[in-house]
């Protein structure tokens, strides 16, 4: 028979999975893709690189990050780490002024990994259509 403990423990790891998919949702990630956010959460990370079962862990409710990884998951989310863990705390965005949008994180993740030709050329059409869009 379970204990109320565990019982207890369960229905934490199941809000804060509901929580973690609201602030996806929201910072408008896929829910359903647990490597999206594993790629994003790395790139971002300077820790152990974290496994898309961790990740599918948290999205269904079996597991909920450490406190350090936690506080960072919130922060690329652009939420509390109060509100993410325990949900009773305004969902406020903590994201400094300037802060990349997820999705352009993913965009320099993905730049990042070109060869340096492929990076300068890049660049050189970024500032050619900065250029014509002020025209």
């Amino acid at each position: 028979m379970p204990t109320a403990e565990k019982i207890t423990s369960a229905i934490e790891r199941e809000e804060f999975s509901q929580r973690l998919k609201q602030a996806l949702r929201n910072a408008e990630f896929d829910e359903d893709s647990p490597t999206q956010l594993q790629r994003q959460f790395n790139a971002q990370w300077n820790g152990d690189r974290i496994t898309v079962h961790a990740v599918r862990k948290w999205l269904v409710g079996e597991a909920i990050p450490t406190q350090e990884k936690l506080r960072a998951l919130a922060k690329m989310l652009g939420v509390s780490a109060e509100w993410l863990r325990f949900g009773d705390t305004e969902m406020a965005a903590t994201k400094p002024n300037g802060a990349l949008p997820s999705a352009d994180v993913l965009l320099f993740d993905a730049f990042r990994r070109l060869d340096a030709k492929t990076q300068q050329a890049v660049r050189d059409f970024i500032r050619t259509m900065a250029v014509a869009s002020r025209s």
